[in-house]
């Protein structure tokens, strides 16, 4: 195997959660180690973060500005910085190492506004380094074969999208590190649940499907009395081609833990997938018997059977969708290739956060319908 990549890290410092699922995907694969990080705003925690994680003193910057400026200049500086900081930090950092032709791994969303997407979206344009977004749903098993099946023509012409994502943890008014900044609009943008979670949703009907939604009708609730950010989420969907969708998405669904579900129907079959199970996928064929796939299972196409870890019947999932993120990520590097349709990248990010100023829009309309 090629030497490692190395990776640098903004954000993910001691506290944080989605730091450590980035550590620990980027590990699975043996690709990359991680050598570099501006781990905390706060310049104690930082360096106590660092010595935590084992990076070395002098790579454990005060900023995520000067981390960019001397990692792009040091001969074993990094080849890549992940970001995963809450989303009004996402649009500087990303820049400032786009700008420093270093490659960016940034978590989703793309940004806390379309505003910053946009800013992003040029560096990247006039930068020599590539931009991955982490929507590591699309990378499950069983959604690659999905994505594969409707571009195969198994279902026929796509009549139907129906895409939820519920959960329940925000259904009473908490404070912790994770809430405080998903309902804090000063660092999740104007979006609460239709940014965090429906994003997730959004882009996983568009990666399976292949289609742009063209228009849409929301109502955007706040439930929880006193919060400043959205919590449920209900919008109708206008693809090309007639295609028409419905996508819900609740962090006040008491009884949901993580519960996102993906349902395409087309003019001769059907897909019905949760995440919950994602190693079992229905499959029906108008007029015939429901089959029951399975991940890398009898009948699994090519994309079904790649970058399978495990073997069949032992779950694969979370940690895994974002481990092949990060495979693909550095297989893209070393061969300096194109990113690939399956990689997410600032497209879909740009997609997103028109998704949402849309969303937001249309219910402050009254749920009139909006344009993509």
């Amino acid at each position: 195997m090629s030497a490692r990549l190395k990776l640098g890290m903004v954000g993910g410092g001691q506290g944080a959660f989605i730091g450590g699922v980035h550590r620990i995907a980027a590990r699975i694969d043996g690709q990359w180690d991680l050598v570099a990080g501006a781990l905390s705003s706060n310049p104690d925690r930082a360096r106590a973060s660092a010595a935590d994680l084992g990076i070395a003193p002098d790579r454990a910057y005060a900023d995520f500005a000067e981390m960019a400026r001397v990692e792009a200049a040091r001969e074993d500086g990094i080849d890549a910085v992940a970001i995963v900081t809450p989303n009004h930090m996402h649009a500087a950092p990303a820049i400032a190492f786009l700008n420093a032709g270093i490659h960016v791994i940034c978590d989703k969303p793309l940004a806390a506004s379309l505003e910053d997407a946009e800013a992003i979206a040029k560096a990247a344009a006039n930068s020599s380094a590539r931009f991955i977004l982490t929507h590591n749903y699309t990378a499950y098993p069983l959604i690659r074969q999905a994505r594969e099946m409707v571009a195969a023509g198994e279902l026929g012409e796509i009549r139907l999208v129906q895409v939820e994502y519920a959960q329940d943890w925000l259904a009473e008014d908490t404070s912790n590190k994770q809430a405080d900044w998903r309902t804090d609009p000063a660092r999740s943008g104007a979006g609460g649940a239709v940014g965090d979670i429906g994003t997730h949703a959004f882009n996983l009907a568009g990666f399976v499907t292949g289609l742009r939604a063209e228009e849409l009708a929301a109502e955007l609730t706040a439930f929880v009395p006193g919060r400043r950010v959205d919590d449920n989420v209900n919008v109708m969907l206008r693809y090309p081609g007639g295609a028409r969708g419905m996508l819900w998405a609740s962090q006040v669904a008491i009884g949901n833990e993580n519960a996102l579900r993906l349902r395409v129907y087309g003019s001769t079959g059907g897909l019905d997938w949760e995440q919950e199970t994602p190693n079992i996928m229905r499959f029906t064929r108008f007029g015939q018997p429901t089959q029951l796939l399975t991940r890398g299972g009898a009948g699994a196409t090519l994309e079904g059977q790649a970058n399978l870890r495990t073997p069949a019947g032992h779950p694969e999932g979370y940690l895994e969708g974002f481990a092949t993120l990060y495979a693909e990520a550095a297989r893209m590097i070393r061969e300096g290739a194109p990113a690939g349709a399956n990689l997410p990248g600032i497209a879909d990010g740009l997609a997103g956060m028109r998704f949402i100023a849309a969303s937001i829009a249309s219910s402050r309309e009254n749920g009139v319908w909006k344009p993509l």
